[in-house]
C-alpha cells in the first residue's frame, strides 16, 4: 500500500468547552473537566491525543509481533502525559502548551527475551504513525473563512 491515506474530522462548537465532532461515521465529543471550564462529560483534547497514541501503538505492536513471530497476549498500554497549562491559559509563555513529557508503558503475559523485546520495542517507535506525529514537528496550516 503505496498510495497516501487522508483522514478528516469536522466539527461543530457546543460551548466554549465542548465540541461534537464527526468522523466516518462516528460521533465524538470533547470536553474539559469542571475545574477547566467544562461539564466533564468527555474526554479533553489532550487525552484525546493519549487515546489515539495507544490505539496506535495497539495496532502497530500486533503488527510487529506478528511479524515477529510471536503471540502477542494480554496487551496493556498505559500512557500518562505531563503538560503545563500556564501558556494555555495565558498566565505564562515560558514553557510550551503541549506535553512536556509523556511515557508509554507496555505490559504483555508473553514472555520475550531481552533482544527480541528491544527490536519490537524499537519497530513499534519508528512504525506508529501517532509516534511520528508527537515526535516530528508536522507542518499545519491555518485558515479561515
Amino acid at each position: 500500500m503505496s498510495e497516501e491515506l487522508k483522514f478528516s474530522v469536522s466539527s461543530v462548537s457546543q460551548s466554549k468547552a465542548k465540541t461534537s465532532i464527526q468522523t466516518r461515521g462516528f460521533d465524538l465529543t470533547v470536553d474539559e473537566p469542571e475545574a477547566l471550564g467544562g461539564t466533564n462529560e468527555a474526554p479533553n483534547p489532550v487525552e484525546y491525543i493519549l487515546a489515539g497514541y495507544a490505539g496506535c501503538i495497539n495496532v502497530v505492536a500486533h503488527i510487529v509481533a506478528e511479524e515477529l513471530d510471536f503471540f502477542l497476549e494480554n496487551l496493556r498500554i498505559n500512557i500518562d502525559g505531563f503538560l503545563n497549562p500556564n501558556r494555555l491559559f495565558g498566565t505564562s509563555l515560558e514553557e510550551r502548551a503541549g506535553y512536556k513529557q509523556i511515557d508509554v508503558k507496555l505490559e504483555t503475559t508473553t514472555e520475550l527475551d531481552p533482544e527480541l523485546k528491544k527490536r519490537w520495542l524499537s519497530e513499534i517507535s519508528h512504525r506508529c504513525p501517532v509516534n511520528d506525529n508527537l515526535t516530528n514537528a508536522t507542518p499545519i496550516s491555518f485558515s479561515i473563512n
